[in-house]
């Protein structure tokens, strides 16, 4: 299963203007700006921060599982990021106080200072400072289990950083939910010339959509775990030969589904020329014969059916289930965007490990749309 969960705030932070706040700004930054001999270096951090009151409630009551194999991702996609260096790594931490909101633009004349900043927390008027002995730009907690990363190499992508140590610490009350700091490797107040920000090596701009971005690519906080069961009952399994050539459809697909619903989803295959049965009593085409797909490597994806994007990806959080009426799975329509159309695709594998191992593909040639 995935659940996914839009920021409630977020902000870029910029040294170079130590009291402006961006908190409306439609990117966010990981900057790294010098001038010609590299004397002068200004970076710039993103604060981003997701109300995890839901994500709680269904960890406690089970609808989420709190096992090891829940996975929490923080992705960010790309908005044009320029000059970026051939390898280098972003970092994220748990903030460690609280931050207030703004209603700045990067840019405006005169600058807007009435929220977050690379200087104070609040804003320049109640001019509460994150770090009284330095120039700050935030504070974060750091240490083993707190800070996570991802490499980029060679060219601009997404950002979808695992954050799964940091997230369990919030819901388990270890630290107190502030948002994450998401920066190159440095100290507070951009002190250590060793590092990436404070070094006077060129690595260029990172560039993310925001949560006030007028595209379809808000930050998310992403929530992955395995809510799969597999009890078949009298069904009988499509065999070897039934899943080389076979057919998939829908069954109850509706082309319109609330944003609040939770859906389970019917999904039926068979094999393309059943064989036809006779008796004494009956005869049967065996059309209407449901037999079951292959335990634990039968996979579903959701795609955004205007742009491709995948939105599930096929893996250990999108596996099909079955009971004893058949295949299904089950999509919470609160984690995607509304007013927006969506394609299931299917992935089968069969014979897994072995040299008989096949894997097919199947799209939904019809889309559903998640409504308001």
């Amino acid at each position: 299963m995935h659940y996914f969960e839009f920021p409630s705030k977020d902000s870029t932070l910029y040294e170079v203007s130590s009291s402006m706040n961006t908190s409306l700004d439609e990117i966010l930054e990981v900057r790294k700006d010098m001038n010609a001999d590299g004397s002068v270096v200004n970076t710039s951090r993103i604060l981003i921060k997701f109300d995890l009151t839901y994500i709680s409630e269904s960890v406690a009551s089970g609808l989420i599982t709190s096992g090891s194999n829940t996975k929490f991702y923080l992705n960010l996609y790309d908005a044009n990021s320029t000059e970026l260096n051939i390898s280098q790594t972003l970092y994220g931490y748990p903030t460690s106080q609280s931050w207030s909101n703004g209603s700045g633009k990067h840019g405006a004349t005169p600058s807007i200072t009435d929220g977050v900043s690379w200087k104070w927390k609040d804003d320049s008027t109640s001019r509460t400072q994150w770090n009284a002995v330095s120039s700050s730009g935030g504070t974060w907690y750091s240490g083993s289990g707190y800070e996570a990363s991802q490499s980029f190499t060679h060219e601009p992508k997404d950002l979808r950083m695992d954050v799964t140590d940091i997230t369990w610490k919030w819901l388990h009350s270890t630290v107190p939910n502030e948002g994450f700091m998401l920066k190159r490797s440095g100290s507070i107040g951009n002190t250590d010339s060793n590092s990436d920000e404070g070094s006077t090596t060129r690595m260029g701009h990172f560039s993310f959509f925001s949560v006030n971005t007028h595209t379809v690519y808000p930050p998310k906080l992403e929530v992955v775990w395995d809510d799969s069961k597999f009890t078949t009952g009298s069904l009988s399994p499509l065999t070897s030969t039934d899943l080389e050539d076979m057919t998939f459809y829908m069954r109850g697909f509706k082309p319109k589904y609330k944003e609040n619903s939770k859906i389970k989803f019917r999904v039926v295959a068979r094999e393309k020329y059943p064989e036809r049965t006779y008796s004494s009593t009956q005869y049967s085409t065996g059309y209407n014969t449901v037999k079951y797909l292959p335990d634990g490597s039968t996979y579903y994806e959701v795609k955004d059916a205007y742009t491709e994007d995948v939105i599930i990806p096929f893996g250990s959080g999108s596996k099909v289930s079955c009971d004893s009426t058949g295949n299904y799975f089950n999509i919470w329509m609160n984690g995607l965007q509304s007013e927006r159309f969506y394609r299931i695709n299917y992935k089968v594998v069969s014979g897994s490990g072995t040299v008989d191992e096949t894997i097919q593909y199947f799209e939904e040639q019809s889309s559903f749309k998640v409504v308001r």
